[in-house]
């Protein structure tokens, strides 16, 4: 069934799409080429999956989204900043070298986006919660949390693009076509 003319499927058309790409990327990757790094400071290929799947979570769950509780409770150790805000502690899911797991959580993420997506609308965007930061606190809309995990994901996709050839390796979605797989409707011969 097609989504709403108001549901943010609409509004966001393409997100889905450009996950589905960072997952046909992940999924053929051997280990040595997930623990690859292009300098010691830096993280490597499979961290950066690992943090393009987790990232999500705690803000999904601070907006109470679809799907955000049960997939916040797979995940067994949070740490607590001053501000009583929770983040995933990634490096305590170790799964950086390993493909099937980082797209296993590349999934539950991105379900967890797509159900958002389909459920709310337009006017669902409005709605704010509390978050206190740096010793403010701010009334954050759901509209700025989709749009910097939007941006998020757009930022360290094109991060594993550049991993990915630094290694040599083709990545056709990403790489060429920048993620963006949704194909525009045909027009008209007319």
């Amino acid at each position: 069934m097609p989504p709403s003319n108001d549901s943010l499927a609409v509004v966001f058309e393409g997100w889905v799409g450009y996950r589905q790409s960072i997952i046909h990327a992940v999924a053929p990757l051997m280990a040595e080429q997930l623990l690859w790094r292009p300098a010691a400071h830096l993280r490597s290929t499979g961290e950066l999956v690992r943090h393009i799947a987790l990232g999500p979570i705690a803000w999904f769950l601070r907006m109470d989204a679809p799907g955000s509780r049960a997939l916040a409770g797979r995940v067994a150790d949070w740490e607590e900043d001053p501000h009583g805000n929770q983040y995933v502690i990634e490096a305590a899911i170790d799964i950086a070298d390993q493909a099937g797991e980082l797209v296993e959580w590349l999934d539950a993420s991105g379900k967890m986006i797509a159900d958002t997506l389909r459920l709310w609308t337009v006017a669902d965007l409005q709605k704010t919660y509390r978050h206190t930061w740096n010793g403010n606190t701010y009334a954050i809309s759901r509209q700025w949390t989709l749009w910097r995990i939007l941006a998020h994901d757009l930022h360290h996709g094109g991060e594993l693009a550049m991993l990915l050839g630094m290694q040599g390796l083709e990545n056709f979605e990403l790489g060429h076509l920048g993620g963006h797989i949704d194909l525009p409707p045909l027009a008209d011969s007319a």
